[in-house]
């Protein structure tokens, strides 16, 4: 037992069942001095398998044994990101500006969903190039990755046209705002809803460099919300034979969510036509 945590810290890790995902948040509420409250939030976020997403199996085994290390611009990244702190529901009449309002005011736990490094700059920074003004949502110092994050707030389905927006946010902090020894700046896009491959075929390379876009949710994920996104997320890859599909399945822990094994659905074979004397 260590230390800085309570009996209350090892009650809570108690009821993980995997051990991968219960050292990860004991090395994570240790090294965040998480109270045993943020603990139990995180878990319940389901904060392992949200970063599990974006890593192979060599980088989930340092996950459960290192907890989160932050060395690339994807490291950082959660999909789905979890606001259920706001309190906010569901609905199509939220717009943009109470969205960043409920943000602002729960600064310190968006700070905490947000990761390690993450340190608020600013709202609503104007841009004016020409008479023209353009203002950009939250703008975020990364004090590991040493660069600018901006975050653009949206309220409906991702759009070419969103994306092309943060570039531009992007590109201009990078040729007016970085100084030296600044890194690029990132720009990410949090929405309700997107087209991965929308995203993949407008932003190219850009996709993996500094550029990103992830979901965010107002209440908490549940098990079978992350299977179903793990599907989704296998549709949007090259076609596979079953039995690769399968393979990659059974040897990839990114496609497991707790102890449950997303197998993705088989191909449906075309029908053969029978001749009419058979």
């Amino acid at each position: 037992m260590h230390a800085h945590l309570s009996w209350t810290h090892y009650r809570t890790l108690l009821r993980v069942d995997r051990t991968a995902a219960r050292n990860f948040y004991e090395i994570e509420a240790i090294r965040n001095t998480w109270s045993a409250r943020e603990l139990e939030r995180q878990i319940n976020s389901l904060l392992f398998d949200r970063l599990a997403k974006s890593r192979d199996k060599k980088g989930l085994m340092r996950l459960a044994t290192h907890g989160q290390e932050v060395m690339r611009p994807i490291d950082t990244l959660k999909d789905p990101v979890v606001l259920e702190f706001l309190d906010l529901p569901e609905s199509p009449r939220l717009v943009e500006s109470k969205l960043e309002q409920a943000l602002i005011g729960n600064l310190q736990t968006f700070l905490m969903e947000l990761g390690k490094g993450f340190a608020f700059v600013s709202r609503q920074e104007r841009i004016t190039l020409d008479g023209d003004h353009f203002y950009i949502d939250l703008v975020f110092y990364h004090t590991i990755l040493k660069c600018y994050v901006l975050i653009d707030l949206k309220v409906g389905k991702l759009s070419h046209a969103d994306l092309g927006q943060i570039q531009f946010y992007v590109n201009y902090y990078d040729r007016e705002r970085r100084t030296e020894g600044d890194n690029p700046t990132l720009g990410l896009i949090l929405c309700p809803d997107k087209n991965d491959a929308v995203v993949k075929y407008t932003l190219g390379e850009q996709q993996q460099r500094n550029i990103f876009a992830s979901r965010y949710q107002l209440y908490l994920p549940t098990v079978v919300e992350l299977q179903h996104e793990l599907r989704r997320e296998l549709r949007q890859l090259a076609p596979l034979t079953d039995e690769k599909r399968r393979k990659k399945t059974a040897e990839d822990p990114d496609l497991q969510v707790g102890k449950v094994v997303v197998t993705p659905a088989k191909t449906r074979k075309p029908a053969t036509r029978r001749g009419k004397g058979e």
